[in-house]
């Protein structure tokens, strides 16, 4: 991996520095030539394949890493690579005593960020504060469904009193984050659906509506819908500040990889689990902003993200239940690029812990049977300043640090959002964007004897 740069800007402090460097993070005649320790190298080796190893490794070796990039990359040339990675430096976002000892009592990670905009004179700043919910199961998956499920609500009720500690308006949790653990790698169906219920008066859904009333912040639950006619959604529940549902979201693209088995591999038409949404892409304007979710596996289609940023959304959350080895490497790019392209914030949240299931399951990877599904990665640890991890990214493409791989967690940050315009003023990607040049040409790609637009000799 080489990063570069050539030009001269000013660092924080006033410094002037001149940023034409030359980096290469493995085995580079930069570093080489440095005072970075040549057995040392091997560390970065590790970890470059360290995703299938133990979590616990995988931190370690982040942590490492991180130390000896900090201490061997002269400042000037750090501060470059750290603009590239995360953009503009962050402030960080002070944090109630109350809600840093109940973190530490209850053992979960909190951080908190700074997005700023512009003053403006006809605008005042419109600044919501929002809370990302980390979190893993907490009893085995053998356990009774109904005790499971109640563990998992009262960890989320530390976790959202925190948030509420530190006036959050906004609390989202990760994909099927309140309710169960992530049975889909099973393809079984019992006990696995007993854990579905209603979206409108379900015991999760009455449950985060009390903590949305009681702390006076938007709730959003990803869980496992069963409607009234017995069908199972994967759906995420809005639930405004005053405890009333304002609506509802399913997930618009579901996955065939992996242990993903959310639809039959013998009949891949078919749902095995829940079928595609029919409810489009609706934002839900709230008394803090308007905001949208993008379920888990929609994260990867452009079209999806696109469609949010048409209908008006300034936040656009993301609740994924997603393993290392196969995303990851996506996972620091694609909400940030979301957030660029269509001029508004994105929330990226994902679940942690390694599941195991009683039976066996197989993969549509070639890997043996197995039990475990996972790690499932809140983060990276602290690899290069957390890059993978659950994160918040800005339309002036800036993005937060994150949490522990490992650990629960709650990531916290201030948002203006006057930046959604101010972006779209600076840019214009919304003038210039071209949707009915597009809407014309997929018009004629859904069509059954469509041929490609291919010009050769």
């Amino acid at each position: 991996m080489l990063v570069s740069s050539t030009s001269t800007q000013t660092q924080p402090g006033g410094n002037e520095v001149n940023s034409s460097f030359s980096l290469k993070l493995l085995f580079t005649d930069k570093l080489r030539r440095s005072k970075f320790p040549f057995q040392l190298f091997p560390t970065f080796q590790r970890f470059s394949l360290s995703f299938q190893q133990r979590p616990q490794d995988v931190e370690l070796r982040a942590r490492e890493s991180r130390e000896l990039f900090g201490k061997n990359i002269p400042s000037d040339e750090l501060y470059y690579v750290n603009k590239l990675l995360y953009g503009k430096e962050l402030p960080s976002l002070s944090i109630d005593e109350r809600a840093e000892k109940l973190a530490s009592e209850k053992n979960f990670d909190i951080k908190g960020h700074i997005f700023t905009a512009d003053g403006e004179e006809l605008r005042s700043a419109r600044i919501v504060r929002v809370g990302l919910v980390q979190n893993r199961i907490v009893l085995p998956t053998t356990s009774p469904i109904g005790d499971q499920r109640a563990a998992i609500h009262d960890r989320v009720r530390d976790l959202v009193y925190a948030a509420a500690l530190v006036t959050s308006m906004f609390s989202v949790f990760r994909k099927f984050g309140v309710d169960m653990p992530f049975a889909f790698c099973t393809r079984e169906k019992l006990p696995w659906c007993e854990f579905a219920e209603s979206a409108e008066d379900g015991v999760t859904t009455m449950f985060c509506q009390e903590l949305a009333k009681q702390y006076n912040m938007v709730i959003i639950n990803p869980m496992l819908e069963r409607d009234y006619g017995d069908v199972i959604w994967n759906t995420a529940v809005v639930i405004s500040n005053n405890g009333k549902i304002l609506g509802k979201t399913r997930k618009n693209h579901i996955p065939r990889v992996g242990d993903f088995n959310e639809v039959s591999i013998v009949v891949p038409l078919m749902s095995t689990y829940y079928m595609e949404s029919t409810l489009g892409h609706p934002v839900f304007v709230t008394p803090f902003g308007k905001i949208a979710v993008n379920i888990c596996y929609g994260r990867h289609h452009p079209q999806n993200w696109m469609m949010y940023g048409i209908n008006g959304a300034e936040i656009v959350f993301n609740p994924s239940a997603t393993v290392s080895g196969l995303s990851e490497p996506l996972w620091p790019i694609e909400a940030r690029n979301a957030a660029i392209a269509n001029s508004y914030f994105t929330c990226a949240i994902n679940r942690v812990g390694t599941e195991t299931y009683p039976h066996e399951f197989s993969s549509g990877d070639k890997k043996q049977p197995h039990n475990e599904f996972g790690h499932f990665y809140g983060t990276i640890g602290e690899v290069l300043g957390q890059i993978c991890s659950s994160y918040i990214a800005a339309p002036d493409g800036s993005r937060t640090p994150g949490l522990s791989r490992i650990r629960d967690g709650l990531l916290i940050a201030d948002m203006d959002l006057n930046l959604c315009r101010q972006t779209k003023d600076i840019w214009g990607f919304k003038m210039t964007q071209r949707l009915d040049l597009y809407a014309q040409s997929l018009t004629e790609a859904c069509k059954p004897n469509y041929k490609p637009q291919l010009t050769g000799e």
